[in-house]
């Protein structure tokens, strides 16, 4: 079976190459290169000049082909400037999911296809199962500290049939060890943490750059309309955020609503922040059959929680409204919630609008 491994040139996709090899799979890894021409690309996370550099020595001491894929365009089109109308919308996107919903496991299928492999694999912490009916599922690690199941929630049936994700049963630090006895040279390797594409000096700076309109000053207001202070730009702050804010306070304020129409960044207390339900849009169901009418669910609205108990029902307009049992503390537009049925992943989408009272929440935006 020939196999396309996606290689960041991190430990992950490393093992996960290195594992397919034993099996006796024929491997090919491939790199991508997506940085944008503007932006500074030495030392940047996955898919930097230094992270297709330790892909390249890894596929050479793994005697496998490598192959960069320029897919600029791609990532330009998807992910940047999704990234930049989110952030101009004051919503706060997630870069990585968009990248995999667009480049990796759509792009890249179809490149992997063209050179005649069977599978694409990944280094991503997630399973893949069958269910009574024979249809793929998608489920959560067995390392529940390293899942990486919520930003996979867009993979459908026909992803599912033709992805591996080696590395699924395995622990983090168990990966590490094998990169180590396997003499990988990025053993030592620390995990990515930043947004590949906007820099040293974040993302802020970043959309200062490409939207200049964004770097605005304009007030701070408290939930009564009360001045308290001056931002440089409502763009880039996110609901719920404490620090960076700017405002000297008795007590701690956090970001409660942001207004890029009129460039007010609103604060408030820690209560003020809870949610009673949102509003979900472009739903993906990973059975490819959505529900007829409201599930009992669990869910995640952010990538680092705990799993909280909701109900997901469907709406006229298409949308669906996520009804948490317990109100759930800052959810934010332009985050993805997903959904889950114990280690099954049934499918999740986009935060479009926040309810924090008992009536429906509103479009676009926060209802208080």
């Amino acid at each position: 079976m020939t196999v396309v491994v996606a290689m960041s040139g991190g430990v992950d996709s490393s093992v996960a190459a290195a594992l397919l090899k034993e099996r006796g799979c024929n491997v090919i890894g491939v790199t991508l290169q997506i940085w944008p021409s503007d932006t500074p690309s030495e030392g940047q996370g996955c898919c930097s000049l230094d992270a297709v550099e330790d892909a390249r020595r890894v596929a050479t001491m793994l005697d496998i082909p490598h192959y960069v894929l320029n897919m600029r365009e791609e990532f330009e089109r998807s992910v940047i400037a999704d990234f930049l109308d989110e952030y101009s919308r004051g919503r706060t996107p997630n870069p990585c999911i968009r990248c995999n919903e667009h480049v990796k496991f759509s792009a890249l299928l179809g490149k992997a296809q063209a050179l005649g492999a069977d599978r694409l694999a990944t280094g991503h912490y997630a399973r893949i199962g069958r269910d009574a009916e024979g249809r793929f599922t998608l489920l959560r690690a067995a390392d529940p500290r390293k899942d990486q199941s919520y930003v996979l929630y867009m993979l459908g049936q026909r992803e599912l049939a033709r992805l591996e994700f080696p590395l699924g049963d395995m622990a983090k630090k168990d990966a590490r060890t094998l990169a180590r006895e396997m003499g990988l040279p990025v053993w030592r390797k620390p995990d990515s943490q930043e947004i590949c594409f906007v820099g040293t000096e974040g993302h802020r700076a970043f959309l200062a750059q490409r939207r200049p309109e964004t770097a605005l000053p304009g007030e701070i207001r408290d939930t009564s309309g009360r001045i308290l202070g001056m931002h440089s730009g409502a763009a880039g702050f996110t609901i719920g955020q404490r620090k960076g804010i700017g405002v000297a306070a008795a007590e701690p304020l956090y970001v409660v609503d942001i207004d890029t129409g009129r460039n007010i960044i609103t604060v408030g207390r820690w209560e003020e922040l809870m949610a009673t339900s949102v509003r979900v849009g472009a739903v993906k169901w990973v059975s490819g059959e959505p529900p007829a009418g409201p599930i009992a669910v669990t869910c995640k609205v952010r990538y680092n929680m705990r799993e909280v108990p909701a109900t997901v029902r469907p709406l006229p307009d298409g949308e669906w409204e996520l009804e948490f049992v317990t109100p759930e503390r800052a959810p934010t537009p332009g985050q993805a919630a997903v959904f889950y049925d114990g280690e099954t992943v049934l499918g999740g989408g986009t935060i479009e609008s926040v309810c924090r009272g008992a009536r429906q929440p509103v479009e676009g935006g926060v209802q208080q």
